[in-house]
């Protein structure tokens, strides 16, 4: 997996205003989005050209997140999410969400770097080639 390491992975918007955001991103990006339900809740994946480019995810149940206003998450692949815990606190970061399993995405964790800047790091479930 070492040609994916390092490399930005996802990104997804987290607001708590989806159908806004949905309609500001298909007017302004000319993107078409699809609704998926995931166990948090639906999950909305936008596409550019019928590929997945984005997503937007309702913060709005999630409370750990009261006050956060909305932002774009970045997930950046890495070789191994565990390990990459590891090398987090080797190198100042802070665990924010330790690694957890998405069915089908991957095994994702979400970490601040030393100047606090937040970033999810992804062990992508890859298609078999």
């Amino acid at each position: 997996m070492a040609e994916i390491h390092g490399r930005v992975w996802w990104s997804e918007l987290m607001t708590r205003d989806v159908p806004g955001a949905v309609e500001f991103y298909e007017t302004v990006c000319g993107w078409t989005v699809a609704t998926m339900d995931m166990p948090e809740g639906p999950y909305r994946v936008c596409h550019a050209d019928g590929v997945p480019v984005a997503g937007i995810m309702d913060m709005t149940p999630l409370t750990h997140l009261d006050g956060v206003r909305s932002h774009w998450m970045t997930y950046l692949a890495v070789d191994d999410v565990d390990h990459a815990m590891t090398e987090t606190l080797a190198a100042g970061g802070v665990v924010q969400r330790v690694p957890f399993d998405i069915p089908e995405v991957g095994r994702v964790a979400i970490v601040t770097d030393p100047g606090g800047g937040v970033v999810g790091l992804i062990t992508p479930v890859l298609p078999a080639s």
